[in-house]
């Protein structure tokens, strides 16, 4: 049987309301910085023209899209992890809470979090196409995790846009345990 000590929150976990703001406040600094209007550019851009400026500031935005992304759907997997301990932890009597506590009896706190989708969607009446599509979307992370080497074939392209609606609609359909 797994240790059973308890995982302790750092409560450095972000919140979506920061992560959109980080998202927004870096976008418009990086088009400030490609700007014609940028004094402060000095040399950086002597040799380019406007459209290897544009070229450019889209493949810094873009990149910074998928960074964001990728913060939001870790965000995403620490409050269901979060919401499994703490259902585990609590010891509430709900059918799903009992199936976390089973889950965190056989493999401790280091439950694959298909684990804890898969009793979701068995236990819950949360909308099973909502999993899905964040079943989906983590498959896009690993990708941006494991470095983008090989071709993703997920049947869709993901945009930072596509990700936060989905943490929204997450946050605001599940009922998780604080």
């Amino acid at each position: 049987m797994p240790s059973a000590r308890r995982v302790t929150f750092s409560g450095e976990h972000l919140p979506l309301v920061e992560i959109a703001q980080y998202y927004s406040d870096i976008e418009a600094s990086v088009r400030n910085y490609f700007s014609s209007d940028n004094i402060h550019s000095g040399d950086r851009f002597v040799d380019y023209t406007p459209l290897e400026i544009e070229r450019e500031m889209t493949s810094v935005l873009a990149e910074h899209a998928r960074s964001t992304s990728m913060s939001l759907l870790a965000a995403l997997e620490a409050a269901f992890r979060m919401d499994f301990l703490q259902r585990c932890y609590t010891r509430q009597k709900d059918s799903l809470s009992r199936s976390f506590r089973t889950l965190y009896q056989d493999k401790g706190q280091h439950v694959p979090l298909g684990d804890i989708l898969l009793q979701w969607k068995s236990h819950s009446t949360v909308p099973r196409s909502i999993i899905s599509d964040l079943e989906q979307a983590f498959k896009y992370r690993h990708w941006l995790a494991h470095g983008r080497y090989w071709t993703l074939k997920i049947g869709r392209e993901y945009e930072y846009d596509d990700i936060y609606a989905l943490a929204e609609s997450i946050y605001n359909s599940f009922p998780f345990e604080e």
